[in-house]
């Protein structure tokens, strides 16, 4: 029996291969201006606005744009599930794991390359965009669960279920992973290109195949 009860998944890098950044992705298909993203980035990391004005700032661009559901599946057709994803998702819920999504990416990345993310995630935190009948998007609502408030998303998640941090595995893969890194009782950095992150989890995982972090969990 798997000693741990919960897996929380970054999206980006982690279930999805060839990405690093959702946001940088869609900016960059959208032909966003780069002054202005820059700017709203450097504002946040100097701690001159919160996560959900850079992140309402960012889809206010994309919103000027006039950018529909269709552009951004054109923007991420070069991207697809990380190998091993599927097998690794169900072979931890046959184990009887419970599993989460803590991302700041968007849901329409799964809703294209993992239609069914809803019935195999107990939990979803991420971002989720809205769309007129038109398919133009009008906004989002935003998750404020990403950075160092990935940590709180975990401990909402155990307040409910009455799991101790001990008993939850995070898998992620850069810098905004490292303060629930620290915290859940395993975590491991996959596909880690962020040596913070590499120095914080308690495994490094190296290569692109999901199912190489099932002998740390399924013990």
């Amino acid at each position: 029996m798997a000693p741990f009860k919960l897996v929380c998944f970054d999206v980006d890098g982690t279930l999805i291969d060839n990405l690093t950044f959702s946001w940088e992705v869609f900016h960059n298909h959208f032909g966003c201006d780069a002054n202005k993203r820059e700017q709203a980035r450097n504002k946040f990391f100097s701690g001159a606005i919160t996560y959900l004005e850079w992140a309402n700032h960012d889809i206010g661009m994309w919103i000027e744009k006039g950018v529909t559901k269709k552009d951004f599946q054109d923007a991420i057709k070069g991207l697809k599930l990380m190998e091993g994803a599927v097998e690794t998702i169900h072979a931890l819920k046959k184990a009887g794991l419970k599993l989460a999504i803590i991302s700041g990416s968007v849901d329409i990345i799964l809703e294209t390359l993992l239609p069914d993310y809803k019935k195999l995630f107990d939990d979803v935190f991420f971002s989720h965009l809205t769309f007129d009948g038109q398919g133009r998007l009008t906004g989002a609502d935003v998750t404020e669960f990403d950075m160092i408030k990935k940590a709180d998303a975990l401990r909402a998640i155990i307040r409910r279920e009455g799991y101790s941090l001990k008993e939850c595995v995070h898998i992620g893969d850069y810098l905004n992973d490292v303060e629930i890194a620290k915290i859940a009782g395993l975590s491991i950095a996959f596909n880690c290109s962020d040596e913070t992150l590499r120095k914080t989890a308690t495994v490094v995982v190296e290569g692109k195949d999901l199912r190489n972090v099932l002998p740390y969990i399924l013990k």
